[in-house]
């Protein structure tokens, strides 16, 4: 009985645990069952997409950047295909340097290139393939792919690089292109999701210039392939491909001729030159001196040329024309008459006495070799350029009557060029004072600091692309055209021109008789003033005023003696111009850094730059070095024609564009171009 008791409570365990197993073994399948049914019909789109996303790579395909090119079709920024050996760090089954000496053994690897991918390897993250070397011969690529095998995370890739076929010139407005680096890369994490996937695959973007602010014209439409993969990630066969669009060409208002004539005609010195169409804001030229290679940023600067760039006390990398404020000295006084006429705080026929000095209190303002120029009305102060008619002009009108007068002429704010990085520049008044200063004190604003910016000193502080903008404004009695280098957009598809808009500020509507004042005054500059000599001879009218502007503070009382002082501490030569001036279609200002008087150094430029503009004439090698000397600009060598200059470096002109049609103005009994 025992036995049979035991038998029956041990088949009674089996068939527990049978039926336990076998509850199991249904709950499992149920369970199998059941995420069967969520993978192949619930998550069926969704999972059959990731499969096919598995086997089909989608590869973009990055299109040609557009061209650049000037007002006449001369090609500025363009491309050439080349091969590059790339490193992804992430993926080298052997130390990075082991790998880099292996290679060297294949392909020429030189110290600036090992320095490059070490600046390069430092900026980006591990996964990231990075160049090693860059333009690859046809040996070279030949030699690396025979022995590919040996270097998995190495791989030679066709890239597009931007070339800039006249090297240095135009360097500041045209800017560089250069790699993405990761700040920038996180602010492309803000753009919009179809601008993003735009950019996917592109490893270069504009840093400068043009090609940064109009960096997605240029870029164009990326395109892909579809490609069937392996297991192994090794391409089978291409499914699909949508090739991409190339960027537009973007034209500019610029002449490069007249830019490489202004650059050259500068040599060594420093300064700045802009010269713009009064009538409609288009800039001619736009030159900062002295220039950079912007070739050398193509495939990433190394570390000696950055060096000698970046710690030149000449600041090649500043561009002069757009972030260089100065104090505007006597090229000011125009724009001073202009705001008394229109407050009525004196008219053209007002005469003051000049003495050679003004006294306000206990300072003595001096004028130019303390001598005096007697009786002095509107128009004799600006051809002779009394200082004392300003001095006391501005005391008259005080600090906040000047700023809100001058304001309105682009003086002391951003003018909306089409490029970034402009600078501000500085208008006084009592109320940026307060705002500017933390002590009590120094919020005062006190009388006698006005007195000296009815010349240009102070603190005033303007660019010379702000300097040229009102001097059109003025010009065109009041209109206020957005200066822009830009100019049209070619379109690649359509090959259609599309003009760029830029937006305009309502116009100020000054009174004709009061633009003639100032108009005829400047013209006075050039037959009996300051720059007489420099326009000794023109066969056009021209308008001009010439301006020396401190660079450093001269302590009371003591007399300014260049000798005595470093070069960098000489007074700045200026000229402001305009031609011709009956109808002026070239408006300028200049600056020579530490040159001395505007006379001198600034105003020969101006002369050159309507020559060439008014009349087609290039000075001659004998001319251009006189120039650069400071010397008579009276012809030494024969005067050549522009189009028969040869521009510097490799240029060429875009196959099948038509330059803009000349128009002709009359200058006396010259005819004169454009």
């Amino acid at each position: 009985m025992t036995e049979l008791r035991n038998l029956e409570r041990e088949l009674h365990r089996f068939r527990s645990r049978v039926l336990a197993a076998a509850a199991f073994v249904l709950v499992g399948f149920a369970l199998l069952g059941a995420r069967l049914f969520h993978l192949q019909v619930v998550q069926h789109e969704k999972l059959s997409a990731r499969a096919e996303a598995n086997r089909i790579a989608v590869l973009p395909s990055v299109p040609n950047r557009g061209l650049i090119v000037d007002r006449n079709g001369v090609v500025l920024a363009t491309n050439y295909s080349a091969y590059t050996l790339e490193i992804t760090p992430s993926k080298l089954e052997q130390p990075l340097e082991r790998v880099i000496e292996q290679l060297t053994e294949l392909v020429e690897v030189t110290p600036r290139d090992r320095r490059r991918f070490k600046r390069l390897q430092e900026e980006s993250k591990s996964f990231d393939s990075l160049p090693i070397r860059n333009r690859l011969t046809d040996a070279e690529v030949a030699r690396f792919t025979a022995q590919r095998f040996r270097f998995p995370g190495v791989e030679v890739k066709a890239r597009l690089f931007r070339q800039y076929p006249l090297g240095e010139t135009g360097s500041h407005l045209i800017g560089y292109m250069g790699r993405i680096n990761q700040a920038e890369k996180k602010a492309m994490e803000d753009w919009d999701e179809e601008l993003q996937a735009n950019y996917r695959g592109t490893d270069y973007i504009g840093k400068l210039g043009v090609e940064q602010s109009y960096e997605t014209v240029l870029h164009g439409t990326t395109g892909f392939e579809e490609v069937e993969t392996s297991a192994g990630g090794r391409a089978v066969r291409r499914l699909r491909t949508h090739p991409p669009t190339p960027g537009n060409t973007v034209v500019l208002s610029v002449d490069i001729r007249l830019q490489a004539l202004v650059e050259e005609l500068f040599g060594d010195r420093r300064g700045a030159l802009v010269a713009m169409d009064p009538r409609n804001g288009e800039i001619l030229a736009f030159v900062s001196k002295p220039t950079f290679d912007p070739n050398l940023f193509v495939d990433g600067i190394d570390v000696e040329n950055w060096r000698e760039l970046n710690e030149s006390i000449d600041k090649p990398l500043l561009n002069r024309a757009l972030r260089g404020t100065y104090p505007p000295g006597s090229t000011f006084k125009p724009f001073m008459a202009m705001a008394a006429l229109t407050s009525g705080k004196r008219s053209a026929g007002t005469v003051i006495h000049d003495g050679g000095s003004f006294q306000f209190g206990n300072h003595t303002f001096r004028s130019h070799g303390d001598h005096g120029l007697g009786a002095v009305d509107m128009h004799r102060s600006i051809v002779m350029s009394s200082n004392v008619y300003y001095y006391s002009l501005a005391n008259e009108m005080g600090v906040d009557l000047m700023h809100d007068q001058l304001e309105p002429f682009g003086f002391g704010r951003r003018t909306g060029i089409d490029i970034q990085g402009e600078a501000t520049g500085l208008l006084p008044s009592t109320e940026w004072k307060r705002r500017a200063y933390k002590r009590p004190e120094q919020k005062k604003w006190f009388a006698g600091e006005t007195i000296s910016l009815g010349i240009g000193q102070g603190y005033n502080n303007f660019t010379m692309l702000q300097l040229s903008n009102a001097m059109s404004t003025l010009l065109s009695g009041g209109q206020r055209p957005a200066p822009h280098l830009v100019r049209e957009v070619l379109d690649v598809v359509s090959h259609t021109r599309r003009p760029v808009e830029h937006a305009s500020l309502p116009p100020l509507g000054l009174k004709a008789e009061h633009v003639e004042v100032i108009k005829r005054a400047m013209h006075g500059v050039t037959q009996g003033g300051t720059s007489t000599k420099v326009f000794a001879g023109a066969p056009y009218r021209s308008g001009g005023k010439t301006g020396t502007a401190q660079a450093v503070t001269i302590r009371q009382n003591e007399r300014y003696n260049a000798a005595r002082l470093a070069e960098h501490q000489r007074d700045h030569s200026l000229y402001i111009a305009f031609a011709p001036l009956e109808a002026p279609t070239i408006a300028l200002t200049v600056i020579v850094e530490n040159a001395g008087f505007g006379a001198a150094a600034a105003a020969p430029i101006a002369r050159r730059v309507f020559d060439y503009w008014l009349l087609g004439n290039y000075p001659s090698e004998a001319d251009i070095a006189a120039t650069r000397r400071g010397e008579s600009v009276a012809p030494i060598g024969a005067p050549r024609r522009a189009q028969d200059v040869p521009l510097p470096g490799n240029a060429e002109v875009m196959a099948g564009f038509a330059p803009p049609q000349s128009v002709a103005q009359g200058a006396g009994s010259e005819e004169v171009r454009r």
